[in-house]
């Protein structure tokens, strides 16, 4: 085991590892992420919020515009046997395509109106034709919005209706002395309402997935987003707690000896400088990894090869402080060094703080697969000094969590105080208890 005593000259600045990942937006309410909101790739059929202000028009026009004009290819083909297109005709092939202006609004609506309308055309005897786009057009967009039962609904009835009016009413039904209805007509009508069905609930399908996936990228941004404050946060703790600590310790022995030793109060406000200059560092270099996500660090991010700097820190504040070194040491993953070297910074800003010994020791044990770090402190606590809110120990935890580590504090025996940390070398590697 190797043994270094600290000194008492003041650290330089330490660097900050930046996040893989910047924050991420929430999507905005309305957004294609939310419940109930169809895709953005689904604009023509769909109900979002956005597409709720303004009248599907031109569409609907492009319908009135085939079904005036098929019909009346239809009525030429089918004189003698159909009623001529009078102007009531005209006015129900109209009909359809004005209630479609309500598909996106009240689907249920265009679709038992539209159903109803092309019911009264069939019933009257006009000609068979293009008059069933708006059934389609209002039941497909009623099933892409989920309204299934409605559709359906809908769909029986102008079949039913359809059938009643051909096969059992058509005596008492225009045009005059015709027989009953072919029934190849009814088998098409029946087939087109099934294939009708079957498309729409394949889109709804379709749409139900999309959402669903852009629901959970959204939740995931959501947790990045969560996940990246959170590092911050522990970051920018890690990095003021013990700078703080530093000039608070400082500061009360300028104080007490500007008078009596000016000399001394004279090096206690240049150890405060230089530790508010490199805490200032370190805090501008994270929030840069706010502003710039994706640039890469000017600077290493600090580890266990800094426990040096680390300890004249402290020295700086008035403890003393051994480091040690067993086993051989290697090489860990940049997220894993400043992990470690944050757990020792933590542990001795507490020391500083809330401990009444001037003396700890940091052990750092390379073992079979496992690094541990070890610091004591001779105790008693104080309860002095300025407080943190308890967040200390929870960080050092989750920090370490994050690469299958642990992490125990608590006081000793003998009335001090160990911080021991245990931190695999080898990602997914099972962990054994140092000795």
């Amino acid at each position: 085991m190797t043994s270094t005593p600290s000194s008492s000259s003041p650290a330089g600045g330490a660097a900050e590892q930046p996040g893989a990942a910047g924050p991420g937006a929430a999507p905005a309410a309305g957004s294609p992420g939310t419940p109930g909101t169809p895709p953005r790739w689904w604009p023509r059929f769909g109900s979002g919020p956005g597409q709720r202000r303004r009248l599907p028009w031109p569409s609907s026009l492009a319908v009135l515009a085939i079904q005036q004009a098929g019909s009346g290819f239809a009525a030429h083909n089918q004189r003698g046997t159909a009623a001529d297109l009078d102007p009531a005709a005209r006015l129900l092939l109209a009909l359809g395509p004005l209630l479609l202006l309500l598909r996106r609004r009240f689907p249920r609506t265009a679709v038992f109106g539209t159903s109803a309308v092309t019911l009264g055309y069939l019933a009257a005897g006009y000609p068979y034709g293009p008059v069933l786009l708006s059934v389609v057009v209002a039941g497909f967009g009623a099933l892409v919005a989920g309204h299934r039962y409605a559709t359906w609904s809908a769909l029986g009835m102008l079949l039913v209706g359809r059938l009643l009016a051909a096969h059992a009413f058509y005596r008492w039904l225009p045009p005059g002395e015709d027989g009953p209805g072919a029934w190849g007509t009814d088998l098409f009508m029946a087939v087109w309402m099934v294939a009708l069905c079957t498309a729409g609930e394949l889109a709804r399908v379709r749409v139900a997935e999309q959402a669903r996936r852009e629901r959970e990228e959204a939740e995931a941004a959501r947790r990045r987003a969560d996940e990246e404050r959170l590092r911050i946060a522990r970051e920018l703790h890690d990095v003021l707690a013990h700078s703080i600590s530093v000039i608070n310790v400082q500061a009360g022995v300028g104080l007490a000896l500007l008078d009596s030793d000016p000399e001394q109060a004279r090096t206690a406000l240049g150890t405060i400088k230089s530790a508010s200059k490199e805490a200032l560092g370190e805090v501008r270099q994270v929030l840069a990894t706010l502003r710039t996500p994706g640039d890469a660090p000017r600077a290493p991010a600090p580890g266990l090869d800094r426990l040096g700097e680390l300890a004249e820190q402290a020295a700086s504040a008035g403890l003393q402080v051994t480091t040690g070194t067993e086993g051989t040491p290697v090489p860990l993953a940049p997220g894993k060094d400043l992990a470690a070297f944050r757990v020792v910074q933590e542990a001795l800003t507490n020391v500083v703080r809330h401990s009444g010994s001037r003396t700890a020791r940091v052990r750092v044990r390379y073992g079979s697969g496992v690094l541990e770090l070890r610091v004591d402190d001779d105790g008693p606590a104080t309860g002095s000094g300025p407080t943190g809110g308890g967040n200390g120990l929870v960080g050092m935890r989750e920090r370490i969590a994050a690469f299958g580590g642990t992490v125990e504090a608590g006081p000793r025996a003998d009335g001090g105080f160990r911080v021991r940390a245990t931190l695999p070398l080898r990602s997914g590697e099972q962990q054994a208890p140092l000795q």
